[in-house]
């Protein structure tokens, strides 16, 4: 191959690949850190997904790295030991700028990072770049006031997601090995459904939170990564019990990828979760993502879960009271400099009394009873992740509607079919891809498991990605 091609499969290897060789002494840190930074500063100028390279100390970390790999007897070698990692510019890096994509922040360095953030560098990743997210990381379309509109690598014309969705569309572009997301109402699945990776959110309290989002049930912090093998390495760093947050759990759970497949397993399956409206690409993959799972020796049956609107009236209710708690103070002096979604959404969060934000609890209560049910009877179930395929890159999503089959739905997210879930906070759920629209975009099916079931989730992951494995195609960019 010559010298660009190896460059670009190295920015494509996994982070177990490239453990794998860093071990073997076949590839150096540096030489990743390397490719990657190229790699970064010729995409970035078309998908604008970063909104900072970290050349220097991410190669000076690199040089530490590959000491400690060729020593290995003299410097223990940490889980994560020099694969650099991608961070989204809404998670506090102690120390370093971090704006949340809006100018009230973008001169902003934390005093200390979050819990997960931590755990990653602490376990050898190197820090290479931090991506972006929409304004802070409010809706499912990734563009800022202060960074611009962000892109999908697969076609610059579409929305790379969000709100994680330069981590998403990084990953998928090969300008980093791994990335963190975090996901309230879907923004680790839709970025990992649109980008054609794999996303997870973890069941709430296996992840600490961080400082800022005390006992926030909607809220996890998680892995997108290329590989479901990649995800488990690194939801086995960032689990566990933190003293910084009272609702993370004692246990430690670590995640294997030497289980058996899904023969004799139940699954259950949903086109649209009993409201969704689902354009037509996404449920011709869905239906053949169903008939794999059953090649594979499942038995999956349709469920209906009779959910409605209601669910997104109790999310977005509770999703706006907690974003007008944290943010509402700064409208006064930064409302002119915001974008009128983000307006719109304080205004609104500001005005909800504690008794309306209570019945969103009652909501969730009546929502389990009929998803809990269904997940005595089966081991999982699958749905779509996203309703549409694609969508423009300056989507608004402060419109009053959007079209799929020709049928209006909510702009803001009616299309994402992964908020309900986080309403459900304490089942895991991972977005894997599960094809090609008609646009040539990517697909996505969620996996839902059982309350703290992550094993299952990942079992049956995996053996979806090895009996339809999507990592052999990139985008062409």
């Amino acid at each position: 191959m010559a010298k660009s091609d190896a460059d670009l499969e190295l920015c494509y290897l996994s982070a177990t690949e490239a453990i794998a060789k860093f071990q073997s002494r076949e590839l150096s840190p540096v030489e990743l850190t390397r490719a990657l930074i190229a790699r970064s500063e010729a995409l970035n100028p078309t998908l604008n997904v970063l909104t900072e390279l970290k050349r220097d100390t991410a190669l000076t970390a690199a040089r530490a790295a590959e000491a400690r790999y060729k020593n290995p007897r003299g410097a223990r070698l940490r889980p994560l030991e020099g694969v650099p990692v991608a961070i989204k510019d809404f998670h506090p890096v102690k120390g370093e700028i971090t704006t949340f994509g809006s100018h009230a922040f973008k001169d902003f360095r934390p005093a200390q990072s979050a819990p997960t953030v931590d755990r990653l560098f602490k376990a050898g990743a190197i820090l290479l770049s931090r991506t972006t997210t929409p304004e802070l990381a409010h809706g499912g379309i990734t563009k800022s006031p202060l960074w611009g509109v962000s892109r999908n690598p697969w076609n610059p014309r579409y929305t790379c997601g969000g709100s994680s969705g330069g981590s998403g569309a990084a990953i998928a572009a090969g300008m980093t090995t791994i990335a963190d997301g975090t996901d309230g109402g879907g923004s680790i699945r839709i970025p990992a459904a649109i980008n054609g990776v794999f996303g997870y959110k973890p069941p709430f309290g296996r992840n600490p939170l961080d400082l800022e989002h005390p006992l926030e049930t909607l809220l996890h912090y998680g892995p997108i990564t290329r590989s479901v093998a990649d995800g488990a390495l690194m939801q086995n760093v960032m689990s566990g019990q933190h003293v910084a947050d009272i609702c993370s759990l004692r246990e430690k759970l670590e995640l294997t990828m030497s289980g058996p497949g899904i023969r004799g397993m139940k699954i259950a399956f949903s086109m649209n979760l009993g409201y969704f409206e689902v354009a037509e690409d996404v449920q011709q993959n869905t239906r053949e993502a169903v008939r794999a799972m059953k090649r594979l020796g499942a038995t999956v049956e349709e469920v209906d879960l009779g959910w409605d609107y209601t669910v997104l009236d109790a999310w977005q209710t509770w999703w706006e009271g907690l974003f007008a708690a944290l943010c509402g103070d700064l409208l006064p002096r930064w409302r002119h400099q915001m974008t009128p979604l983000v307006v719109r959404l304080l205004e609104a969060g500001l005005g909800h009394s504690g008794a309306r934000l209570y019945k969103s609890n009652v909501v969730r209560g009546a929502m389990w009873q009929k998803l809990g049910p269904i997940l005595e009877k089966y081991d999982a179930l699958i749905t779509p992740t996203c309703a549409v395929s694609c969508l423009d890159a300056e989507h608004d999503d402060s419109a009053k509607e959007l079209l799929i089959n020709g049928r209006p739905v909510p702009a803001y997210v009616g299309w994402a079919m992964t908020y309900p879930f986080n309403m459900m906070s304490w089942c895991p759920v991972a977005s894997v891809p599960s094809g090609f629209g008609s646009t040539g975009m990517p697909t996505g099916l969620q996996i839902v498991g059982r309350t703290f079931d992550d094993p299952t989730v990942f079992r049956i992951a995996a053996a979806f990605e090895k009996a339809r494995p999507w990592r052999g195609v990139r985008p062409k960019i």
